[in-house]
């Protein structure tokens, strides 16, 4: 069985990394959490006159520096002064030097939303009539590239530390705390401690770098590492790293001082104060999340953030606790019935906590039943959902197991568990003198020939003559531990119901290591509710500034460069005729070359449509119609369907207040 255990156990060790590597590298350039939705001037507008400065209006809050903006002409030369000011709420300009000449100017900006994630982009307007332009804008957006890759590894290890150490710690403490003298289990427990502490020192090592110029050559740059520090996100980091020392006397004191405890007061007094300890630890640790993500922008955030700390509570100990009993049924001598039964109330409990702050959460990050289909996050929380459910549905049969094995009879449970103590015996007798461990060895190989006699390869060796050496009875002490060993595990291999709870259980962790990738991926991903307030305020401000309607629409059509922005421009978005134009863009802003766009207006309310309106080609990333027929007023369904290539097309859509 030995032999097929490291097969699984690196099966799911690549599983994990497949999966992680697919995620981020989908997930890269990262989704920003704060969009833009108006400027001054406006995006492609052509003003008679050159402006005093530029302003940027955000969907929320962002930090910005000296330099986060910048303005640069047709030449490519920057024409503004480089600090940015704070005008209004969410509003944040740049002063531009006098004496600007007319053509096309390109305003590119990099700040860091109030969740945290960097935000990039880049629009053009013009001064007198529009002009050819120089500046090449990079389509990197913030955040990609392999600075970007490696945060984002570091934040899924991170995620990962923070389960097993909480979770593993848990399950021992509530449910198992013979466990505590278990080497593979104290190995689980302080690997979580090890990648949590060192992902945490990596990402604030990264962040410079991840929310500014993205090179590699930044990451060890002090004068960024300095900036970090005095940032929210920094203050999180250095908070966890605090309380990560404190987790190390946790851990020492767990697997020091209580493992070797025997008085039964002693122990239970013991065990409570390192239960309190150990919450207020762990719950630290998953504040540091909520005071720097998700949770601490939007709406209610005084009751998203203690949420998403039980949130995260509950998926460590369940997931912890899980990986925990996956390596007991592997690793250990034995496991008690009754401390499998307890996790598995235990995790019961923890999926209901998660339930309840789940549909919590998604309403709050959603907003609305449409952002679930028509956000990227929408339909990665509909991924999270379906696993969850596979999740429990294996655990279901783990119960089952759990079961069937408390009503195993007695004397099998401890003939399982009976030779738990030769490992220790074996150590004492390496380190007795000479003399004693020949004898001891000879008495105990008395009994244990009788019993290894049905299997050749485990026959002990024989004893040491009485005048033997130190070094010929430490190596028969090993031998003998050796063979102890294999008679174990050859007793949990014959148990049926044991090797059934293995196997279930072992699929619930690897479902897991899925589930924590896409939540990872998650996090890092704009929430459906942002996404479309964004989109209503940007609609909303562009009709109401020049009385048309204009309409943004992300695309990606799957293939090499496929993806884009569609902007549909409708004039005077009134009842009857309307002028339309379609400019396609690239994610960095420059216009994009691409052979088709068909746009096709729908009614639903009325079960009016699809209205099919093609517009011709003017140049390029331009297409125009004129008399754009719209019969009545509503809430129209815009969809535009774009063809990057002969075979790469997508169709996209969008509602929006007409008439």
């Amino acid at each position: 069985m030995s032999q097929t255990i490291a097969p699984r156990v690196r099966t799911l060790l690549l599983l994990l990394l497949a999966v992680t590597g697919a995620l981020l590298a989908g997930s890269a350039p990262v989704s920003a959490h704060a969009a833009l939705t108006a400027s001054d001037p406006q995006q492609g507008s052509v003003v008679k006159e050159a402006p005093a400065q530029v302003s940027l209006t955000f969907s929320e809050g962002v930090a910005m520096s000296d330099g986060s903006v910048r303005v640069l002409d047709p030449k490519g030369k920057r024409v503004d002064t480089g600090k940015t000011s704070e005008q209004g709420t969410n509003t944040y300009s740049v002063k531009l030097h006098s004496g600007l000449p007319d053509g096309t100017f390109t305003v590119t900006y990099q700040v860091v939303s109030a969740d945290s994630h960097p935000v990039s982009g880049a629009f053009t307007f013009s001064i007198g009539a529009p002009s050819t332009t120089s500046v090449s804008v990079s389509d990197q957006e913030a955040g990609g590239g392999v600075v970007g890759g490696l945060y984002g590894f570091a934040r899924y290890l991170s995620y990962a530390g923070f389960i097993l150490l909480v979770g593993g710690a848990a399950f021992v403490l509530a449910c198992w705390q013979r466990g505590t003298g278990e080497r593979s289990v104290q190995r689980l427990v302080v690997s979580g401690w090890l990648a949590l502490t060192g992902a945490t020192l990596a990402m604030l090592l990264l962040r410079g770098s991840y929310t500014g110029s993205g090179k590699v050559g930044d990451i060890f740059d002090l004068t960024l590492l300095s900036n970090v520090l005095q940032t929210k996100t920094g203050a999180a980091l250095v908070s966890r790293l605090l309380l990560l020392a404190a987790g190390a006397l946790f851990i020492a004191v767990l697997f020091g001082a209580y493992e070797k405890r025997e008085d039964e007061e002693e122990k239970g007094d013991l065990t409570f104060g390192l239960a309190i300890g150990g919450f207020v630890v762990a719950a630290g640790l998953a504040a540091t999340w909520a005071m720097a993500e998700h949770a601490s922008t939007g709406i209610q955030t005084g009751i998203s953030m203690p949420v998403d700390v039980l949130h995260l509570l509950a998926v460590a100990v369940w997931l912890g606790g899980l990986s925990t009993l996956l390596v007991a049924l592997y690793r250990a001598p034995s496991i008690e019935p009754a401390a499998v039964r307890r996790f598995s109330r235990i995790a019961f409990g923890s999926v209901a906590v998660l339930a309840a702050t789940g549909i919590y959460q998604s309403w709050r990050q959603l907003g609305s039943w449409s952002a679930f289909t028509g956000t990227s996050y929408g339909q990665l929380l509909l991924v999270k959902i379906g696993l969850v459910v596979v999740l429990v549905g294996i655990a279901w049969i783990s119960r089952r197991w759990t079961a069937r094995l408390s009503q195993a009879p007695a004397a099998k449970a401890v003939k399982t568990s009976a030779a738990a103590p030769v490992r220790a015996t074996a150590k004492t007798s390496a380190k007795a003198s000479a003399k004693a461990s020949v004898k001891t060895s000879a008495a105990t190989s008395e009994k244990s020939e009788k019993e290894d006699r049905e299997t050749e390869d485990e026959k002990e060796p024989a004893a040491a003559p009485a005048g033997g050496d130190g070094k010929r009875a430490t190596q028969l002490a090993r031998q003998r531990a050796a063979v102890a060993t294999a008679r174990e595990k050859r007793l949990r291999d014959a148990d049926p119901l044991r090797s059934g709870l293995r196997r279930s259980v072992l699929a619930e962790a690897g479902v897991a290591v899925v589930l924590l990738a896409v939540t990872t991926v998650l996090t890092s991903t704009e929430p459906g509710r942002t996404v479309e307030e964004a989109e209503a305020a940007t609609a909303a401000t562009s009709q109401e500034a020049t009385g048309a309607l204009a309409v943004d629409i992300p695309f990606d059509t799957g293939g090499k460069d496929g993806k884009g922005l569609a902007r549909v421009e409708i004039d005077p978005a009134r009842v009857g005729g309307n002028d339309m134009h379609v400019y396609v863009q690239r994610p960095n802003g420059k216009a994009f070359d691409i052979p088709e766009v068909k746009v096709a207006f729908t009614l639903k309310a009325k079960d009016i449509g699809p209205l099919p309106v093609v517009p011709d080609r003017i140049a390029t990333g331009h297409w125009t119609a004129t008399g754009v027929q719209i019969p009545m007023a509503g809430n129209w369904a815009i969809a535009v369907t774009v063809r990057t290539s002969d075979i790469d097309q997508v169709t996209v859509d969008k509602n929006a207040q007409i008439g």
